[in-house]
């Protein structure tokens, strides 16, 4: 019964349920949760959406879990990777709230809507865990205070050299650096975060609204209203891309400010976002050849590969910087001149992100209540149908 359930073509489902360009391969919105799951093996127009973000939680967990086999680094609950550990969930949960509200939408056309909420309020979610990640990790007055580990591989390093610590030699760029520093540091220390929460929030609230208002550009507001977040969260990256080294051109300590790994991984970031973006607003190639697509090759396929990919790409950039805190801290200028940011603890990294869920849950708790109000009716004469 359930394998033999018909799919659907575009007039035979509610238009609420239709895609652009998607003539076929619609499930009735009546399915029940086993239904719904055993439909994760059928061809549906819904069957690529779910894999290409359910899969890739396996192989970005793969790649992150490799900072814990490297040599100096300290046990996974240590406060140093409570930044990583946030960043970690708030991709998990993205990956799967994004290949979960695919796969169940066919529940119900109360369902369907606060799956997607559910799905953009993770997206926010990410975007404050990167930031959180770029806070502790790629910042410019990034180090490991309090902790303590990477300057004891440093220290043990340049001890079995027979070297004391160095420290790096004071020039006028130098200072003009750190002065530099200094005029940002309100910003980073006390707005940063918050701002990366308040964008967040933000952002939930207008995707959310795209459901029921501006139906016609839906898809642009959507893609859109992220780039605000991304350039937000990104203020350490571009700041730390924009500055020059504060080492002389002759200084014996090669500056990591910025990498040309970080920013090779952060121009290929940015450029799978670009490709998605496209893919998203143009419906590429199902507008070219309606119906041709349907199954397999859609826009929304090619948009949730090419997202995952910046996202291994920002993950590559993360373990390259968490890699030059714990085995160079001593290329690091603030871990050995003030200003420096206090070191991560439970309160700035889970407390933020556990405040930021419960905002988030509120909000899509809402928009479901909203959602209700609306359908209840026309879900009865469904099923009544």
């Amino acid at each position: 019964m359930m394998w033999s359930l018909p799919l659907l073509r575009h007039t035979d489902v509610p238009p609420r349920v239709t895609e652009n360009f998607i003539l076929s391969g619609y499930r009735f919105p009546d399915y029940s949760l086993l239904q719904c799951l055993v439909s994760a093996f059928r061809p549906t127009n819904e069957t690529g959406n779910f894999w290409t973000h359910f899969l890739p939680i396996f192989l970005f967990a793969f790649h992150f879990l490799e900072i814990f086999k490297w040599e100096g680094a300290p046990n996974p609950g240590d406060p140093f990777f409570y930044p990583a550990w946030n960043y970690f969930i708030g991709v998990f949960y993205l990956l799967l709230a994004s290949s979960m509200a695919h796969l169940l939408n066919s529940m119900s056309l109360i369902i369907r809507e606060i799956c997607f909420f559910v799905d953009y309020g993770t997206i926010s979610a990410y975007t404050v865990g990167s930031s959180l990640a770029y806070y502790y990790y790629i910042h410019p007055q990034a180090g490991i205070p309090n902790i303590g580990v990477g300057a004891q591989n440093a220290t043990e390093t340049q001890s079995d050299r027979g070297e004391e610590p160095s420290s790096p030699p004071p020039s006028c760029t130098t200072s003009s650096f750190y002065s530099s520093l200094l005029t940002l540091r309100p910003f980073f220390e006390s707005l940063y975060i918050p701002c990366s929460c308040l964008i967040a929030i933000v952002c939930v609230i207008t995707c959310c609204n795209t459901r029921q208002r501006w139906r016609k550009y839906r898809y642009i507001v959507r893609t859109l209203v992220f780039l605000l977040p991304f350039f937000i969260s990104s203020t350490p990256v571009f700041y730390r891309l924009l500055s020059p080294s504060p080492y002389p051109p002759n200084s014996p300590l090669p500056s990591p400010y910025p990498s040309s790994t970080m920013a090779a991984f952060f121009y290929r970031h940015c450029f799978w976002l670009v490709v998605s973006a496209v893919f998203n607003i143009s419906k590429i190639p199902e507008r070219l050849s309606p119906g041709k697509f349907d199954i397999w090759g859609h826009s929304h396929q090619w948009f949730h590969c090419c997202t995952f990919l910046s996202i291994l790409d920002e993950l590559h950039m993360i373990k390259v910087e968490i890699r030059a805190l714990l085995l160079h801290p001593s290329l690091i200028p603030a871990l050995t001149t003030p200003p420096q940011l206090p070191g991560p603890t439970l309160c700035s990294t889970y407390g933020v992100m556990m405040l930021l869920q419960g905002c988030i849950a509120s909000v899509i708790i809402w928009f479901g209540w909203c959602a209700y109000q609306i359908y209840a009716p026309e879900q009865k004469r469904l099923k009544v149908h």
